[in-house]
């Protein structure tokens, strides 16, 4: 009896195209699948098998992310032979951990195809990475990753039920279950996406103008008003004694727009998402004025999130769609796996942009724009954790801005649109460590944060411009 494949996608294999072809895998086309009797016992009883056929994708998935180019792993496995070749892939990809990531599946889904929306940033990378590397798949989720040119279209496709989940910025499902800046709807933050990972970029001109003291006049650009960048940006310019609502002009910009409006003059700098920050380095535009890391190390960014209608009618889709995207963060946080992931994400139907400037993003060793090589491990990272006192931070400065108006119950809001207690359950599940307290207290430029005291916190800032 002959052996059964090794795998349905067969990725050492030097005369057939990896993840192309028809849908059994063994034919150039699914026109000569139709013609021929079809694959064999073997492969249509492994194909068969959901967990046989996961794994198999999997490693397809990692060996088609170091081997973008068809050419070259082919030429790799003709030159060192399969045997080698399976050796040394092996060796430096995580594949085995990869596939025993993802757990099984859960009970009926309610919905299984779904529609997740994103931008095109290093911010979104575990929602990203979950899609090539079979992490929806492994759920049994068909998921369609939708990627959007800004944050008030997913706002709205949100709001029009047109996605399922998506990737939001923190301070987003906030608002919107506030009914701040749009009608009203429930929201919750299931996961933070990522920690860090954004910075403010200068144009070259201003190499020599470093002091933000001297930033009077300035034009900046921010993704949008309900973001971590604006009150981040607004913070850092405060504490220059720049009164952010009068001394500066801040404007919603798009982050795919970002480069192109420092490129014509008609901005100076932004407080950005990477990889919009290492883009203008590389575009040589811009420079990295400082990371956001150096604001607030640890600070939240963007988060995966979902309707409150979604958890209630959809409770086993919502865990299947926790476990793969917790998964992807585990990964995501393991610096070994960085530049594996670059390769993965920076393709033209994620963030289409060079993998160089992807990987110094995630490696956090990379060019500054003044001639300098940096090397910052934590640029960004990826913790899951929805902590509230991440949430009661952002309605501080939604409070401190004029966003939101009278009292804000802090603890009430924080709670309700976080969902701590379910990331907590979902992540030990994966045995993965998660903290039984929800608040902590943060520094941030020198200044202590107790989210136990949020409106003397607010007090306590010389400028602000509170909302009557």
């Amino acid at each position: 009896m002959s052996k059964p494949p090794r795998s349905l996608y067969a990725p050492y294999d030097a005369d057939r195209s990896l993840l192309e072809g028809c849908s059994c895998g063994r034919h150039a086309s699914d026109e000569a699948h139709r013609s021929d009797a079809g694959p064999g016992p073997a492969l249509r009883a492994r194909a068969a098998d959901p967990e046989a056929l996961s794994d198999d994708f999997v490693e397809a998935a990692l060996i088609k992310a170091l081997f973008p180019k068809e050419s070259v792993r082919r030429r790799f496995i003709k030159a060192v032979g399969t045997g080698t070749a399976m050796a040394a892939i092996q060796s430096v990809l995580p594949i085995g951990a990869v596939q025993a990531m993802a757990q099984e599946r859960p009970g009926t889904l309610e919905k299984p195809d779904l529609k997740i929306g994103f931008i095109a940033i290093t911010c979104a990378t575990p929602l990203i990475m979950a899609d090539p590397l079979g992490f929806y798949r492994k759920q049994g989720l068909n998921v369609t990753l939708t990627k959007t040119a800004g944050w008030a279209l997913i706002r709205d496709r949100m709001l029009n039920k047109e996605l399922d989940a998506t990737h939001f910025l923190s301070p987003m499902p906030i608002a919107i279950s506030m009914g701040a800046g749009s009608v009203a709807q429930p929201m919750r933050v299931a996961t933070i996406q990522n920690i860090n990972g954004q910075a403010i970029t200068l144009a070259i001109k201003h190499r020599n103008n470093r002091d933000p003291k001297n930033w009077r006049g300035f034009k900046f650009a921010i993704p949008f008003e309900y973001s971590m960048h604006n009150f981040l940006l607004r913070y850092y310019l405060a504490e220059a004694g720049i009164n952010p609502d009068t001394d500066v002009q801040l404007r919603v910009v798009p982050p795919p727009e970002m480069v192109a409006n420092l490129r014509a003059g008609n901005i100076d700098g932004f407080l950005g998402p990477d990889p919009v920050n290492q883009r203008a380095v590389y575009d040589e535009v811009g420079f990295i004025h400082i990371l956001s890391k150096d604001i607030w190390d640890g600070h939240p960014c963007c988060a995966f999130g979902v309707s409150e209608d979604f958890v209630k009618q959809n409770p086993n889709t919502f865990a299947a769609l926790y476990r793969a995207v917790l998964t992807a963060a585990a990964m995501a946080h393991e610096a070994k796996n960085r530049e594996l992931i670059a390769k993965v994400i920076a393709p033209a139907a994620y963030l289409n942009q060079p993998e160089a400037v992807v990987t110094q993003v995630l490696t956090g060793k990379f060019a500054d724009g003044l001639g300098n090589v940096v090397n910052v491990p934590g640029r960004a990272d990826f913790d899951p954790v929805p902590w509230y006192s991440m949430a009661v931070w952002i309605l501080t400065q939604m409070k401190r801005w004029g966003y939101v108006k009278g009292d804000v119950q802090y603890k009430d809001i924080a709670e309700r649109v976080f969902l701590l207690t379910d990331a907590r359950k979902r992540m030990r599940e994966l045995d993965e460590s998660a903290p039984d307290n929800g608040y902590r207290k943060y520094r941030i430029m020198g200044k202590e944060f107790d989210p136990a005291r949020p409106d003397a916190y607010v007090d306590g800032f010389a400028i602000k411009k509170l909302a009557t």
